[in-house]
């Protein structure tokens, strides 16, 4: 039997902005939209930032229940993955949204870093800040999201982030599957290469499930990469606007069909929402609606 490829789909992050791809959704029924496009095409997990009208981040426990309603309303089976990712506001208002609404899914950040974005063109940074995660907050959040039944997802930006999970496993505050996402091409943390990648993937404890997230138009090579080993992968606007062909995607829908045709290219197939929550010892979806 083929090897079961789970896809992720990241609509939308809080970096790109419409000046960048015009496509970048930004409201909650535009999120909800650019999320029934991502199920249609192969995704069965949903990674989301909440954002304001303008564009700009929404970290408010309120947004992000509009847009877990309104993605709900089109695919109420989709797994539902909130970020927890922001620099200059307090860890409580990080994780206010996964203690209120509980999703399956949040993202967690395994260490502190240097995040930055440089132009070779103008010469100049154009994003330069460091992305404080020290274990004391690693460990806060971790309480917070097993106290609301939240998975943590757990992302790694270099090899030695992933180490950072045998404390917290030592812990009690890790339980198997542990779920990682080796996020590579971000400046400051681990390029994209196929060596990298087999050495994250050569590194992770037993017991693990983990995904390649590539930022940029390098994302293919290393999205096919993984899937030779069996590994999962995301795709989506947040991470890479650019089809296979150079072409700019127009939805994440684009961006996903692609990823499933390469999954099924390469000899696996896509799984499907109701495997992946096997997978990662999820309830049906109809036990996981979100609070009110």
């Amino acid at each position: 039997m083929a090897k079961k490829i789970v896809i992720t789909a990241s609509l939308t992050g809080v970096l790109a902005t419409r000046a960048q791809c015009p496509y970048i959704p930004y409201t909650p029924e535009e999120i909800a939209l650019e999320g029934k496009r991502a199920v249609d095409a192969g995704a069965s997990i949903l990674h989301i930032h909440a954002r304001q009208e303008s564009g700009m981040p929404a970290y408010d426990i309120n947004t992000y229940r509009r847009i877990g309603e309104e993605v709900r309303k089109l695919v109420p089976n989709a797994i539902i993955n909130y970020s927890t990712g922001a620099v200059g506001i307090s860890n409580e208002e990080r994780i206010h949204h996964v203690t209120a609404l509980k999703p399956e899914m949040a993202a967690l950040n395994m260490s502190s870093m240097n995040y930055a974005i440089y132009s070779p063109k103008t010469k100049e940074f154009y994003h330069d800040f460091v992305f404080q995660n020290p274990f004391k907050d690693i460990q806060f959040f971790l309480e917070k999201m097993k106290a609301a039944g939240t998975i943590p997802e757990m992302e790694v930006f270099d090899n030695g982030h992933i180490n950072n999970a045998s404390p917290l496993i030592d812990m009690g505050l890790l339980q198997k599957p542990y779920v990682f996402s080796f996020v590579m091409g971000v400046l400051g943390g681990i390029p994209i290469s196929t060596q990298n990648l087999l050495h994250q993937a050569a590194s992770v404890p037993p017991g693990s499930h983990w995904q390649v997230i590539g930022i940029g138009r390098k994302q293919w090579q290393l999205i096919a990469a993984a899937i030779t080993i069996d590994g999962n992968v995301r795709a989506g606007l947040e991470d890479n606007f650019y089809l296979p062909s150079g072409e700019m995607a127009k939805s994440n829908g684009e961006l996903i069909d692609a990823t499933a045709k390469m999954v099924r290219m390469l000899g696996r197939e896509v799984a499907s929402i109701e495997e992946t929550r096997a997978i990662l010892n999820l309830k049906p979806a109809h036990e996981a609606a979100l609070p009110a």
